[in-house]
Order: C-alpha cells, then sequence, then structure tokens
C-alpha cells in the first residue's frame, strides 16, 4: 500500500516538474519574442527618424529661391497684359539681349498677333517679340529686332497664344548700342515706353 502510494507520489511529482518546465520554457520563448520585438521597434524607431530627418532638413538648411530682378514693369492692352523686364545683358559679341515675362491677365485667351510688328519681312513670325525695338535717346538711335536670312526674329514666339491668365517667358536679341548707351527705350504694339538699364554681360 505504501508503495503504491510513493509510486502516485513520485508520479506527481514528475508531471509537475514537467509541467513547471514546459511554462518556464514558454515564458523564456514569450520573453525572447518580447526582446526582439522591443529591439525591432527602437531600430523601426530608429529608422523612422532618420528617413524623417533626411525629409525635413533643418530650416537653417533650407535656402529660399532668388527672386528675378526687375528692371521694368509696364501694363497695357486696357491694364490686361503685363509686360516684365528681367534682364538686359550687352555681351562682347555686339548683341543686346532682353528676357522677361509677359502676362495675361484678361480672364480669357489672347492672342499677341499685333507683336509681331508691320513690317513685310516679319509677317511670318505670328504671335512674336518680332515687332519689339529699342531707341537710344543719347546716340538718337533706333535699333529693330535681329533676324536671320529668312525673316525669322531672334526672339520668343508665343505658340498657342496666352491662356486665361498664363504667363509665359521671353527673350529678344538686338544689335548693341555703343558701350556710353546705359539705357535705352523698349517699345512693342500698343505697350507703353518702357526704359531700361542694360548690364554689360562677358
Amino acid at each position: 500500500m505504501s508503495i503504491r502510494h510513493t509510486m502516485k507520489a513520485r508520479r506527481a511529482l514528475t508531471a509537475v516538474a514537467i509541467t513547471t518546465g514546459l511554462v518556464l520554457a514558454v515564458a523564456g520563448c514569450g520573453g525572447d519574442g518580447g526582446e526582439d520585438k522591443g529591439n525591432a521597434k527602437a531600430s523601426s524607431t530608429s529608422t523612422d527618424k532618420g528617413k524623417a530627418d533626411g525629409e525635413e532638413p533643418k530650416e537653417s538648411d533650407v535656402q529660399p529661391p532668388p527672386e528675378d530682378t526687375v528692371l521694368a514693369e509696364v501694363k497695357g492692352g486696357g491694364g490686361n497684359t503685363t509686360l516684365i523686364v528681367n534682364s538686359a545683358v550687352r555681351d562682347e559679341g555686339g548683341f543686346l539681349t532682353l528676357g522677361g515675362k509677359v502676362r495675361n491677365g484678361s480672364g480669357k485667351f489672347w492672342n499677341p498677333t499685333s507683336w509681331r510688328g508691320s513690317e513685310k519681312e516679319l509677317s511670318d513670325n505670328a504671335a512674336s517679340m518680332a515687332g519689339a525695338s529699342l531707341v537710344d535717346r543719347v546716340g538718337k538711335k533706333k535699333y529693330l529686332i535681329l533676324r536671320d536670312t529668312d525673316g525669322r526674329c531672334l526672339c520668343t514666339q508665343f505658340s498657342g497664344g496666352f491662356k486665361e491668365n498664363e504667363e509665359k517667358t521671353w527673350f529678344a536679341q538686338f544689335p548693341a548700342p555703343p558701350a556710353e548707351t546705359t539705357k535705352v527705350d523698349l517699345q512693342i504694339a500698343d505697350m507703353p515706353v518702357v526704359t531700361i538699364e542694360i548690364t554689360d554681360g562677358e
């Protein structure tokens, strides 16, 4: 009788030992998984932080875009058209190149057909800066826009006209006035005459 009780007790102790071992093993695995998860979380946080730092640089590192220099700005066409001149550079090759923007503020489509000028040689330039001219009041001389042997002007052609409130860039090239001339008057179509200061390029 005592032997049977002894065997039962041993079996019970063995079962308890096995159960305890399994519980500890499961707890150990769970602990490792939790640790890995914590490491993964820390790694993910570090990576996300690095990514965020890459996408959002410090304010001191962000440089504002340079602003255009406005040499002149006039409005015409009932105040609906704005002509802006941003540059007027005279180079050593004997050319004066003007550049800027034209803005259609009419609220509807606009095609500057009258800007091509009235000269027969420029009739194939459609809506363009071909009709622009410069006047050197000091030297008392007028400069017409340069053109090639086929009559195409060395200037911007506004293909397709201007959509409502659209803005386009332009350039126009002229013979350069003498070095002592520092200012010229720009005229095109019905736009007001505007005085521009010349910059000497390289």
